[in-house]
Order: C-alpha cells, then sequence, then structure tokens
C-alpha cells in the first residue's frame, strides 16, 4: 500500500507540518500523509520495520514537545467524514474532522456534538483527553459520549474497540487516549438532544475586573446544572488593554426546556453579571446550537503560545484577591488570557461506563495562554488552591510532556501505563502527552524513559 512521503527539503513537507500552534516545529524524518485506514496501517508498519518512533497531528491545537530525529509523523487531516444517525443520536467521524464539520452536520437534527470553545480543533485529540466544552456541567466530557473506537495498533492492526471487545482499552481511549495507545481513525459517539441554548459572551472594561470576577464566583457558587460558564482576563489589542470576557452557555438536561422557559432561566442566572458593570459587549441570547463557538470567539489564526493549567478544588474570596493581584488591573501580566472553568455537575460525576477522565473532583481549571518568550506567574499564585492535578487538553508547548501524569490520580496512572504495556510495549507511539509503558519484572524499579527501547535511524 503506496502513501504520500515527504521529507525535509521536499515540496509540502512544511506544509504537512504546520499545526495552530506555532509554538513548536516539527522536524521529523518524514511526514506520512494519508489518506484511508489501509494507508495509515501501511504508515505504522513502515514505521515499526524501520524502528522510527510515530506522532501523529491533525490540526495541532495542544502540541508538546517538537518531534524531530528518526520520526515518522502522520498527518491525518484528509481522512475526513461525518455520519450522524438521528435516529440513534450518534456520529461516527474520520479522524481528521474538525468540530464545525460535526455541529454543521448534527444541527439539522436538533443534535449537539460536545465540542470544544473553538470549531477548528480536532474531534479526535480533544475527545481523546476527555473534551471539556461549553456544555460540560449540563452533559459532561466528550469522552463519555464515545461508544466505539476505530484504532491502528503499533502492530498495524485495525481494532473496533467498544466497552464490550476491549474494555481496558475501551477505558483508556476516554480520556487518556493521548498517552499514546495507537493511531485512532474513527470515533463514534452519542449526541446529546440540545438544539438550542441560552448563551453568548460578556465583554467588560479591565478596570472592572473585581466587580465581575465577584459576581462570576457568587453565581458559580448557585449554579445549577443547567449553567456552564466560564471566565477569562484577556490582554489583547482588540479590546485596547485588559478586558474580562465571561461566557455563558445556558442548556436544558437531556434536551428537555425547563418548566418557566430556556431564556427566562438564563436571564434570571446571568443577571447578577449584567448587573456587576457595563458590559462593553453583550452576545448573550437564545442562540443555536450550530453557533455554539461564538459563546467563547476563540482566536482563528494560528499563532505561538504556551498553555499551561492546574485544577482548583475551590474559588474563594482569598483565591479571587490571589487572581486579581497577578493578573488583574495593574498586575505585571505577561498571558494573553487567564482563564476560569467552572467544573462540577455532570463533568463532575462519572458516567455508566468508567473512562480514564482525571478531573472529576476539582471545582475549576485555570489556564494561562503565555507568548513564547514570557513566564506566567498567575498559576503560582494559585497555587494554594490547586488539586495538585492538571487537564491534560490545557497543557501546550515544549515541556508540557513532563506534566501528563499530572493529569491523572495514582491509580490511573498506573492502569494508563499497564494498557500501554499491552498495546504498545516499544513506546511506538512515545511522542506528544504519551506515558511511558508500565515496567516488567526486573525492570521495574527503573525510570520510566528506561522503558522506550532505541530505534534506529531511517536509512
Amino acid at each position: 500500500m503506496e502513501f504520500m512521503q515527504f521529507r525535509p527539503g521536499e515540496s509540502g513537507y512544511e506544509t504537512e507540518l504546520a499545526g495552530f500552534d506555532r509554538i513548536v516545529s516539527h522536524r521529523p524524518a518524514a511526514v506520512a500523509a494519508v489518506r484511508s485506514v489501509a494507508e495509515v496501517r501501511a504508515a505504522v508498519r513502515y514505521a515499526v520495520q524501520r524502528g522510527m518512533p510515530v506522532a501523529v497531528q491533525s490540526t495541532g491545537h495542544g502540541p508538546a514537545a517538537a518531534v524531530g530525529g528518526d520520526s515518522l509523523l502522520l498527518s491525518v487531516r484528509r481522512l475526513r467524514g461525518v455520519h450522524v444517525d438521528p435516529a440513534a443520536r450518534t456520529a461516527r467521524i474520520a479522524a481528521g474532522t474538525r468540530w464545525q464539520e460535526v455541529v454543521d452536520a448534527a444541527a439539522p437534527h436538533g443534535l449537539a456534538p460536545l465540542c470544544g470553545s473553538s470549531p477548528l480543533v480536532g474531534v479526535v485529540g480533544y475527545t481523546l483527553g476527555g473534551g471539556l466544552g461549553p456544555l460540560a456541567r449540563t452533559c459532561g466530557y466528550a469522552a463519555d459520549q464515545v461508544t466505539a473506537v476505530s484504532l491502528v495498533t503499533a502492530d498495524g492492526r485495525l481494532r473496533e474497540v467498544t466497552a464490550e471487545r476491549e474494555p481496558e482499552l475501551f477505558w483508556a481511549l476516554r480520556g487518556g487516549g493521548k498517552s499514546g495507545f495507537g493511531v485512532v481513525t474513527a470515533l463514534t459517539f452519542r449526541l446529546p438532544p440540545v438544539a438550542r441554548l441560552y448563551g453568548g459572551g460578556l465583554r467588560f472594561a479591565g478596570a472592572d475586573a473585581a466587580a465581575v470576577l465577584g459576581a462570576w464566583r457568587r453565581v458559580t457558587r448557585a449554579a445549577p446544572e443547567a449553567l456552564t460558564t466560564s471566565l477569562a482576563l484577556l490582554r489583547v489589542p482588540r479590546d485596547g488593554g485588559l478586558a474580562v470576557h465571561v461566557r455563558v452557555a445556558v442548556a436544558a438536561e437531556q434536551g428537555r426546556e425547563p418548566e418557566q422557559g430556556l431564556e427566562s432561566l438564563g436571564e434570571e442566572l446571568v443577571r447578577p453579571l449584567r448587573e456587576a458593570a457595563p458590559a462593553f459587549a453583550d452576545t448573550v441570547r437564545i442562540r443555536p446550537y450550530r453557533t455554539v463557538a461564538e459563546i467563547h470567539e476563540d482566536p482563528v489564526e494560528p499563532m505561538p503560545y504556551h498553555e499551561r493549567g492546574i485544577l482548583l478544588r475551590e474559588f474563594d474570596a482569598a483565591a479571587e484577591a490571589a487572581l486579581l493581584a497577578s493578573a488583574g488591573p495593574g498586575a505585571e501580566c505577561a498571558d494573553w488570557a487567564v482563564e476560569l472553568r467552572h467544573l462540577g455537575g455532570a463533568a463532575g460525576r462519572a458516567p455508566a461506563v468508567p473512562s480514564a477522565v482525571g478531573s472529576r473532583a476539582a471545582a475549576f481549571t485555570l489556564t494561562t495562554l503565555t507568548p513564547p518568550d514570557a513566564d506566567s506567574g498567575v498559576r503560582t499564585a494559585l497555587a494554594p488552591w490547586s488539586t495538585g492535578g492538571r487537564y491534560v487538553n490545557f497543557l501546550a508547548g515544549p515541556g508540557t510532556e513532563r506534566l501528563t501524569a499530572e493529569a491523572y490520580d495514582a491509580e490511573t496512572y498506573a492502569r494508563l501505563r499497564a494498557v500501554k504495556r499491552k498495546y504498545d510495549p516499544e513506546n511506538v507511539f512515545r511522542h506528544g502527552h504519551a506515558l511511558p509503558p508500565a515496567a516488567t519484572g526486573a525492570q521495574r524499579t527503573a525510570p520510566a524513559s528506561a522503558t522506550a527501547r532505541p530505534h534506529r535511524r531511517v536509512s
């Protein structure tokens, strides 16, 4: 089976490598631009036969360390496609599909994929890391909706992974899938029946940060599961300096309209935020789910940034003061964005079929997006409220691969490494946020890095 291959210096090499986050510059020995499942299998076999580590890229959101040396990078962006089954309320998507494609395909049926804040993010990578989106408190993590995964493992075999057929691998892929078990070629997941929501964004001047942050904190303390919200302190030129962006999504649980109506419920929940200070932009309204990307208004142009995050057990008045001191008006803060997301609700409960998502006990995520040449002190300021954990999807840039273990508790981490040992004992898929396979026998006390075998260079 032939597949397109690009090497350094050849036309097409740089185009295939370009991702959304330009914080890393991949320089693999070759790029395999795959167009079918058969080509994925052929590329994996090709790499393993030559002792080449394998990396995978779709859209290039959330990269960790740069891929280089003797590695083969699989570009799956040509594997696109969405099939929605409105009767079963499911969608099956190919590996390179982006979220807006799924949103557009599901919308005519009144169904809502649990997408992320950006419509440009690839479905697979987002879902493998858990998938924390605008409806998290109402519908939970995207990974919890997955019913089947098509996976090519290091032996070149295509596996159809479900709870019944390979339960341990199915558990690991849903939330721990970035640990490097193989190449996902397709996902099947449920689509909650949400046709519309009450949502959008409120933008406030930076001078009102204290008033808005205090109001938002109080709203989250009493928020029903119908409300998912986040707050970001933004330092972007278009807002003339510091701005506060509150993102809101109110949706009826399981698609049922609240008795008093979705709009009236939403207005009641958002009123304290609107009363906190005058907003210079207010897009919060009843909207079709197909416009869900307008809630966060994430950047659409590629850019280089570090992304780091910690999980918080609570966000009280003292934490609020610490955040204002480190990232509010007058603070020497280099971060382009400092974001808090409210967790809990459906995101805090384990699904009927358990998954490896590792952040259920946290109350908030704190995430920073920082320019390449700057450091952030915000996470240090909020460290007293940290659970000690992280959310793997909010880790991007060089060095974040070393933080992957902190996204899971010790038991989950050990279990993921045991699954890795079964399906990728030679650590072929070692790039990004992959975990090393568990050691065996006499190697058990060796450092994790010692479990990877040396690979010979491509001839």
